[in-house]
């Protein structure tokens, strides 16, 4: 039907050439941002999902760096123990040699004056251990209490470890076999473990009790380094595994989106020069009146 008033063709041809422009819209800005969702119109339930694991994602990057600060933290407080063995071993071989019948009261004074010191210094290094600032192997620092470490993005997601009694036995052991050792800072007193009679054979057992307390404290802190070590590569696994998902719903496939813009490009293209053709048709209702 010819009309002046009503043009189907034109009215057709708009309908189309509007739903063509918008889905070529549609394309041009996924390929311009690399999403295939950009809002929740495109994918309302993917953009749910989405958004929860990203979340999820950041939350696990944040634990997976508390867990690498605290593999520091507690390497820092094993190096200490170390060269804490370090020196009761040294000890231990200065009480064994004092324990000797050859060795005279002046050997053995020389021996307690290196003894002393070396006492002096497992103070010093159980008093001036710290990470961050914060002190691990005195009286109150950080060891001496339970540690509650966060592992995950969730509130239940944390691992407690309590090394306050290896380390206050390792504390009392040494405080035991030197007088000169003091874990809160304070000036320690000069000993007579190796000068008085018969007090170097107490010094070798003394010592040896507390390289076993030390060597335990430090078994104690490789075994939650360990866990904390597994825990990050676990956390690793999901965060790549989370990422990849959030990528398989998020990202825009290329290939597909390009040419679905080519072929709304050529639709585009028919729908105007259709529009243009159904809009002349309107002429023809002149040619009947002439």
């Amino acid at each position: 039907m010819l009309s002046l008033h009503t043009n189907v063709a034109a009215l057709s041809a708009q309908k189309s050439l509007s739903n063509t422009q918008s889905t070529l819209s549609t394309s041009m800005t996924r390929l311009s941002t690399g999403y295939r969702i950009n809002s929740a119109m495109d994918d309302s339930a993917g953009l749910q999902i989405a958004t929860r694991l990203k979340t999820q994602t950041s939350g696990m990057q944040v634990a997976m760096r508390n867990t690498q600060n605290s593999i520091s933290m507690l390497q820092t407080a094993e190096g200490a123990l170390d060269e804490s063995s370090n020196i009761l071993n040294r000890m231990k071989d200065l009480a064994t040699q004092a324990a000797d019948g050859s060795s005279t009261d002046e050997d053995k004074t020389a021996m307690q004056a290196e003894f002393d010191s070396l006492g002096a210094e497992l103070g010093n290094i159980f008093s001036n251990t710290k990470f961050g600032g914060t002190a691990l192997l005195s009286k109150d620092g950080k060891l001496s209490k339970e540690i509650t470490f966060q592992i995950g993005a969730d509130k239940s997601e944390t691992l407690g470890a309590d090394f306050s009694t290896k380390q206050s036995t390792a504390s009392t052991s040494i405080t035991t076999a030197t007088a000169m050792f003091k874990d809160d800072g304070s000036a320690g007193v000069a000993g007579t473990e190796l000068t008085a009679d018969g007090t170097a054979n107490t010094a070798i057992d003394n010592l040896t009790t507390a390289i076993n307390d030390v060597a335990a404290l430090r078994s104690q802190l490789g075994a939650v380094s360990n866990r904390l070590d597994h825990v990050n590569s676990n956390l690793s696994n999901i965060s790549t595994n989370t990422k990849a998902a959030t990528g398989r719903i998020m990202d825009v496939d290329f290939a597909t989106e390009s040419a679905s813009m080519t072929s709304n490009q050529m639709l585009l293209q028919a729908g105007t020069a259709m529009l243009k053709q159904s809009n002349s048709q309107s002429s023809l209702v002149m040619s009947l009146l002439q």
